[in-house]
């Protein structure tokens, strides 16, 4: 994945079953979170740091789609418990974590496991990637990108 590439489109479940796509957002700009799993330490103060953040966020033009290999009813559990006010998809084949390149191996307790590297993609109204934030730190991140997109 490369910034300037086309980013690859996907349908995927939101938390309520229903189908989403990325080209739906074609002529907004997107940010697609990618977290390990919902309802988890490191993946909450990320989601709830972009629930902060999500009127500078919205302000600034940006559409916040959140993505992890969790199912649906997870993710409609996580979205309440926390009032997230943007859409959360489900990826529970990791199929659209594969096409971003996200899933990687890692190192749990000392031991090897596939799993999904936190990251960010910015995605252009033509749906390109424009910019690739990755590992994240959860704390702080959504202030990462508002100040990001400021700036240019």
């Amino acid at each position: 994945m490369n910034i300037n590439s086309k980013a690859p489109d996907f349908t995927l479940p939101d938390e309520n079953g229903n189908p989403v796509s990325l080209k739906q957002f074609r002529g907004q700009n997107v940010v697609l979170f990618f977290y390990p799993r919902a309802d988890t330490p490191g993946c909450t103060i990320e989601a709830c740091g972009f629930r902060d953040s999500f009127k500078k966020l919205q302000k600034a033009g940006l559409v916040i789609l959140g993505i992890s290999p969790d199912t649906p009813k997870a993710q409609l559990k996580f979205k309440e418990k926390y009032d997230l006010p943007y859409t959360l998809l489900a990826d529970d084949k990791k199929d659209v974590a594969k096409l971003f390149d996200v899933l990687k191996e890692k190192n749990m307790y000392g031991k090897k496991v596939m799993g999904i590297v936190r990251s960010t993609f910015l995605i252009d109204a033509e749906g390109k990637i424009a910019h690739i934030f990755s590992p994240v730190k959860p704390e702080g991140h959504a202030e990462e990108v508002l100040a990001h997109v400021k700036k240019k």
